[in-house]
């Protein structure tokens, strides 16, 4: 009886870890990919509290060689971060002042290209995986406080969990790369596919127009002229 106690905490203290890992508070944010024309400019806004840390990251994926120019601006107007012809870039600011922020991106100086934009933008700090994380008094290590090789097992498991969050994290972010990466490797190659595919095209024309051109100018040489006779008048 006295062994299947500990054995049943540690069940349901694991499944609690689990859920705290699963339920775990995310950071207010927007992805989005939008088209931004030739000629065109795109804002966006999002409204801050005083002293909140935001993060922008953003990546050109298709169009002309990849780069657009990028600013963001304070409630008062004062532009804190301004990037021309950026193919991608990341910027981390924490507010001052409470307010609307407004980020954009601008084609403007593009004449024909048109673009197809990324970004992620992320408003908040990442909270604790684990609340009170580090006062060990919690309503969990209460429970067992009396036994200390119990405790050890709590603690190793947090710690399992914050790992595997962060590793969680790190795949995430590496995923969106290489989605990225692969939009914009597949636009290039359809590009490539598609001035090839014209090139071929044009070869071809040419190739029947310069073949067509010899038949006749052969032709020619083999033709029988015949002399006209002109009656001349006295």
């Amino acid at each position: 009886m006295g062994s299947e106690a500990p054995r049943a905490s540690s069940f349901q203290l694991l499944l609690l870890l689990l859920l705290l890992l699963l339920q775990a508070e995310r950071l207010r944010g927007t992805e989005l990919t939008f088209e931004l024309p030739d000629n065109a400019k795109q804002c966006f806004h999002e409204e801050v509290e005083q002293g909140v840390k935001f993060s922008l990251d953003y990546q050109v994926i298709t169009g002309g060689h990849y780069d657009v120019d990028c600013y963001v601006q304070d409630p008062v107007g004062n532009v804190i971060y301004r990037e021309t012809k950026k193919q991608y870039d990341s910027f981390t600011h924490r507010t001052e002042v409470k307010g609307v922020y407004q980020f954009c991106f601008s084609n403007e100086f593009s004449t024909f290209s048109h673009k197809t934009v990324y970004f992620d933008f992320q408003v908040g700090d990442e909270p604790p995986i684990l609340p009170d994380m580090g006062n060990r008094v919690t309503a969990l290590t209460q429970v067992v406080r009396t036994k200390v090789l119990l405790q050890e097992c709590i603690g190793k498991m947090e710690s399992a969990c914050v790992t595997i969050h962060e590793a969680l994290k790190t795949v995430i972010d590496s995923q969106t790369h290489y989605r990225l990466r692969e939009a914009q490797d597949r636009a290039r190659a359809e590009d490539l596919n598609s001035r090839v595919s014209y090139w071929s095209v044009g070869e071809t024309i040419a190739l029947f127009v310069v073949s067509f051109s010899q038949v006749l100018l052969l032709k020619s040489f083999f033709t029988e002229k015949r002399p006209v006779n002109r009656a001349v008048h006295s």
